[in-house]
């Protein structure tokens, strides 16, 4: 047996080059081609998202429902405000108790619960409209107001306030998340 023999299948094939380390020169074999270097840039997107991820997109749905609950509700106090203070120059009501106990909350107090309430629901309002173009302070400004209105709808207002409560943690979490995040921090050119 020998080396050289052209007819062994074992032995090394005359005009190629023998088996294991490739020789310089040669090509690369079989598999996938080598892809060019990763370049890791700030927040791991290239460039950043190019359109709003689908939780910011409901979170700012949910900014714009809020806002439109808050209007609604100081509508609502406003109209009792005007209707407790029409209501306190009535002769037939001065001698019933209870329309007397609501007599005592003064106008004036409802209000400024209604400028509250209606200023809450336009910077709901602001807060939606400035997802699509707002930087890293808006998204910081959303999860402050998110939160502070998930603490509000629990304490005072346990049924009124439980669907923005429900709102208002589903708010911070979207807008928390990575792709929220690497929203609002993409570049702006």
């Amino acid at each position: 047996m020998s080396f050289g023999d052209p007819n062994n299948p074992y032995g090394q094939q005359q005009g190629q080059p023998g088996y294991g380390y490739p020789q310089q020169g040669q090509q690369p074999g079989y598999g996938y081609p080598q892809a060019p270097p990763v370049q890791q840039q700030y927040g791991g997107y290239p460039g950043g998202p190019v359109s709003m991820p689908g939780g910011v997109k409901a979170g700012r749905v949910m900014l714009f429902v809020i806002g439109g609950l808050q209007v609604i509700g100081a509508i609502l106090i406003a109209l009792t405000a005007m209707a407790i203070s029409a209501a306190k120059n009535d002769e037939t009501l001065k001698d019933d108790v209870q329309f007397q106990q609501l007599a005592d909350y003064s106008a004036g107090a409802l209000w400024a619960v209604t400028v509250a309430v209606l200023a809450w629901g336009i910077f709901a309002i602001v807060l939606g409209v400035k997802q699509g173009s707002g930087g890293n302070g808006v998204r910081i400004t959303t999860m402050v107001f998110a939160i502070i209105t998930a603490a509000l709808g629990v304490y005072p207002f346990i049924l009124i306030g439980l669907a923005h409560t429900v709102m208002a943690v589903l708010i911070a979490v979207f807008v928390g998340k990575s792709d929220g995040a690497a929203w609002f921090q993409r570049p702006r050119y």
